[in-house]
């Protein structure tokens, strides 16, 4: 008999994917891979996570600053062998939103809480259960936070002057905007149209080329040749500090962890979602399997560690993630050698970004936004079926129009609904057939056996089949079935073989209606119910002397006739479950 496989340790499970990494004798042809490969994503990383922050309502430093402090730490203690963290695109709503609620330090508090729920997912293992999230779900609110990024640089890509501040729900953000449409900055259109044009040519011929980096680059040359009358990094922020800082708590009070929490417990959502479908990416890229429960833990120490030092919230991305990968990553390192890289660009050429336009980084994001929007996943969804259809949508504009928290809940809850409804509708309940069914073929039982024609001989027994999951969302239907046999015969079998799950809901169904049975003093069988289904049935009463479980349905019948036929005989059974088998 093979032995039964033992659960993994709770050290196995939480084993960073670098020390698996070093364990396999890591070579210094592996160091070399890793260091062109981190080279390659801090490049990209470095316009996108000042672009990030900017869209966001910080300074460009705090992008920096999470890129290097955060994607270091997910880097060094995660449960990916090639997921790089850092600031997402996903998070500029939410984060936005925060700082004009919260002010920075509000902000830099609720990912402080963020990391900490994160960490707590992970060591409850809870990261087994934030990949069912259902795809129309992920499709859905990744649009969605595209279109909102999309609309957040307008302003930047038009050079738009607002009279007051800048809106955040879309619409009236829309109408602000277009109000602001005469105030049009011709200088600022060129150098949006000339970073997006340049990503795209390159992305077409040289897909290999740092796009993103070469567009800011060449947009910031530019502006300094031809002195362009634009806003730049120098202009509003006053540039980059060289060097991170000093690391500090934020001020704590019970009220105001109290206000920040819902935004805490938004970016700890979030932030599971992307990075662990971010890891789902990379694993699918390369064979390869991330341990999620290992991950969330890493992604809460570096959403800690990146509010000490004054950071935003990180999370796993997909873009960089898959740049590393195809960068011919070998392991961990390579996204710790991508945030030293960047802090070395923060120590020497910190001075060069003040010239930066924002215009470029606006169609950066606007890029990134466009590619986000995964458009023939979306058309493919909406043609898939209505319930997919209807999953997507909700998500969608709700994510757009109300709240990405509200978006993600509602369309799983909706994908929930539905998917019980599915699950529902293939729980079956059937008699013994009668001669006035329609012919069937041999195969239209599938792979289940049919019934023995002896067995309906007997009209004082019921045969009755129940097959698929039976749960709550079948109950219902199931009870009226049941209670829709006309006769009132002498004993009922009820073949659970087909049942692999029954729940609590379940099992005070059929409690009810054996209760029912014992008024019509029918006696009632349980046939070929498998363990779990039996101990499930005792805990809630089914058991003797109401009930009699067999192992099958022909058993059940003999049982059933010979009690008929010697009814002052005491049954034989199977024994019962120990209680401890029970309990």
């Amino acid at each position: 008999m093979a032995a039964t496989a033992l659960p993994p340790s709770f050290t196995a499970l939480f084993t960073p994917k670098l020390v698996t990494v070093l364990r396999e004798h890591y070579r210094l042809a592996d160091f070399r891979a890793d260091l062109i490969s981190g080279l390659t994503v801090a490049i990209v990383a470095l316009p996108l996570s000042m672009a990030i922050a900017i869209a966001s309502g910080v300074s460009p430093d705090r992008g920096l600053t999470t890129a290097i402090v955060g994607g270091f730490i997910v880097s060094l203690l995660g449960g990916s062998r090639f997921q790089i963290g850092g600031p997402a695109g996903a998070f500029i709503v939410l984060v936005a939103a925060t700082v004009q609620a919260h002010g920075i330090d509000g902000l830099i508090l609720a990912t402080l809480i963020a990391g900490l729920v994160l960490m707590a997912a992970g060591l409850l293992q809870l990261g087994t259960f934030i990949k069912y999230i259902p795809y129309p779900v992920t499709v859905g609110f990744t649009a969605g936070i595209a279109v909102i990024i999309l609309a957040s640089q307008l302003k930047d890509l038009f050079g738009l002057t607002l009279a007051g501040g800048e809106p955040g729900p879309l619409w009236p953000k829309l109408q602000a905007l277009a109000v602001a449409w005469p105030t049009v900055s011709p200088s600022a259109v060129a150098l949006s149209g000339l970073a997006i044009v340049i990503i795209a040519g390159l992305r077409a011929v040289r897909p290999q080329w740092p796009g993103l980096l070469i567009a800011v680059a060449a947009a910031t040359i530019v502006a300094v040749v031809l002195d362009l009358p634009v806003d730049t990094i120098g202009s509003r922020f006053g540039g980059i500090p060289r060097g991170l800082p000093a690391p500090h708590l934020p001020a704590l009070s019970v009220a105001k962890i109290l206000d920040v929490l819902p935004s805490a417990l938004s970016f700890a959502l979030l932030g599971s979602i992307e990075s662990l479908l971010s890891a789902v990416v990379a694993d699918s890229m390369t064979g390869r399997r991330h341990r999620s429960n290992c991950e969330l833990v890493a992604q809460g120490v570096a959403n800690i560690a990146s509010a000490l030092f004054g950071g935003i919230c990180v999370t796993g991305t997909i873009a960089r993630t898959a740049t590393n990968v195809r960068s011919g990553a070998r392991g961990p390192v390579s996204g710790m050698l991508h945030s030293l890289f960047l802090l070395a660009f923060m120590l020497l050429a910190a001075p060069l970004a003040s010239y930066i336009p924002l215009a470029a980084l606006a169609g950066v994001l606007a890029t990134v936004a466009w590619n986000m929007t995964e458009r023939h996943a979306f058309a493919t969804l909406l043609r898939a079926s209505r319930a997919d259809a209807l999953v997507l949508l909700v998500t969608f504009l709700l994510t757009v129009f109300r709240d990405l928290t509200e978006g993600i809940l509602a369309g799983f809850g909706l994908s929930l609904l539905l998917f019980l409804h599915r699950m529902a509708q293939t729980v079956d309940v059937e008699q013994m057939p009668s001669l006035r069914e329609d012919d069937r073929a041999d195969t239209a039982n599938g792979g289940r056996v049919p019934y023995d024609a002896a067995l309906a001989t007997d009209r004082d027994i019921v045969v009755v089949r129940i097959s698929g999951a039976f749960f709550f969302g079948a109950t219902a239907s199931v009870a009226a079935a049941l209670d829709q046999i006309a006769e009132h015969p002498k004993a009922y079998v009820i073949d659970l073989s087909a049942v692999p799950l029954l729940d609590s809901s379940a099992a005070a169904t059929l409690n009810g209606f054996v209760r029912k049975a014992a008024r019509w003093r029918a006696r009632v069988y349980v046939a070929g119910a498998r363990p779990a289904v039996r101990r499930m049935l005792l805990r809630h009463g089914v058991r003797q002397p109401e009930v009699r479980f067999m192992a099958s349905v022909p058993a059940a019948v003999a049982q059933a006739r010979a009690a008929m036929q010697a009814p002052g005989a005491t049954e034989s059974d199977e024994p019962a479950l120990p209680p401890a088998a029970v309990d």
